[in-house]
């Protein structure tokens, strides 16, 4: 089951689940203001109320802020959420807006012994890598 269909079975507010419907369908990152737009006649009448739902969305572990796009977007691996996953990487492509989330294991384990000889603790971790997606490169 994928973590998108895997929310149904949480216990979202009907703004959580507004939402996420309205990311899973627009299948590319979306910036706050863009999902306000779609839900304003779902009850939704300022930035704020968009902002802490996607606050809350983040915390559960099923959605993502592409900090280079200012946007957000569904989770895409079933891992993501989890204590044990902090970390997230994805490629975006500047020419169509694609953004898909890779599995940070390989890039974790190089990371992780740079910040052990550093003696330093992540929180979070975000890599964003931008170029051109295989459509886009043709």
């Amino acid at each position: 089951m994928s973590k998108i269909s895997a929310h149904n079975k949480h216990d979202l507010t009907k703004k959580q689940s507004q939402v996420m419907e309205t990311l899973t369908k627009a299948g590319r990152p979306l910036g706050a203001y863009t999902i306000l737009d779609e839900l304003r006649d779902d009850g939704f009448k300022a930035p704020l109320q968009v902002y802490r739902t996607l606050d809350q969305l983040i915390l559960l572990g099923f959605v993502h802020r592409l900090e280079s796009l200012n946007a957000y977007i569904v989770c895409q691996l079933e891992t993501c959420g989890s204590a044990d996953n902090l970390n997230t990487s994805f490629m975006i492509c500047e020419h169509c807006g694609l953004a898909q989330e890779l599995p940070h294991i390989a890039v974790e384990g190089a990371v992780r012994i740079l910040l052990d000889k550093l003696n330093f603790t992540p929180t979070k971790s975000t890599i964003e890598i931008r170029g051109l997606c295989n459509a886009c490169q043709s």
